[in-house]
């Protein structure tokens, strides 16, 4: 009984993503003009974003407690939400870029929301490649974690303020607007919703293991 309580959550994601997949292939959608239905990538591209915020956003207060303790516990918390967050952020662009193809024509254009994710990415690849280079622990851990909160804001800003201040066929930014009312109806956002706590749930489910891993990986490394 004890366990099933503790892994209660982790039915309550798999639950919401069948609905999430579900719905999101098979529910009822708005018929608009040239988004027809590829609107139901909303399920998909957009709460990936969501959940990659989420995980990216645990990582810098892990990182924050590692500066704050010096407990590398919390320094492999940080990496574990760090690259599970990259992974739902290569998926939202994998669901962007096709979404593009089949409403802009294109698998990728010249747009200030797309060029900002893809500099981000880059930044966080940075990040990946400084936490491989340094072979002492603490040394790793206190320049991936100074790293890893700078890279947040600087990706943050990259992806939220500055397509805002330029032209750009995203929407909801550069003047373009975002979904609304009429694009987006209660039918969609009684998946919409659901879909991006359910994938966000995965995503720490994800990282969890993660964690779990390398505790299991430094236990034999103990015992060899």
């Amino acid at each position: 009984m004890e366990t099933l309580k503790k892994h209660s959550w982790k039915f309550v994601a798999l639950l919401l993503l069948i609905y999430t997949v579900v719905m999101g292939l098979y529910g009822k959608v708005p018929r608009q003009a040239i988004l027809n239905e590829t609107v139901r990538n909303l399920y998909f591209h957009v709460t990936m974003w969501f959940s990659m915020i989420f995980l990216l956003s645990t990582s810098v207060y892990h990182s924050v407690k590692y500066l704050q303790t010096s407990d590398l516990s919390h320094d492999q918390k940080s990496n574990a939400y760090v690259e599970t967050g990259l992974i739902f952020a290569v998926l939202g662009l994998l669901t962007g870029s096709l979404w593009a193809k089949f409403t802009w024509g294109a698998w990728w254009t010249n747009d200030p929301k797309l060029n900002s994710v893809a500099i981000g990415m880059l930044i966080y690849l940075a990040y990946l490649l400084v936490r491989s280079s340094l072979p002492d622990e603490q040394q790793k851990a206190r320049i991936s974690n100074v790293y890893n909160i700078f890279a947040f804001v600087i990706f943050m800003v990259l992806i939220w303020i500055l397509p805002r201040l330029t032209d750009s066929l995203h929407p909801g930014n550069g003047g373009n607007p975002g979904f609304n009312s009429m694009d987006l109806d209660n039918r969609m956002r009684m998946v919409f919703y659901p879909a991006i706590i359910g994938w966000t749930m995965l995503g720490f489910w994800i990282a969890n293991i993660k964690i779990r891993v390398k505790k299991i990986e430094e236990t034999i490394e103990e015992t060899e």
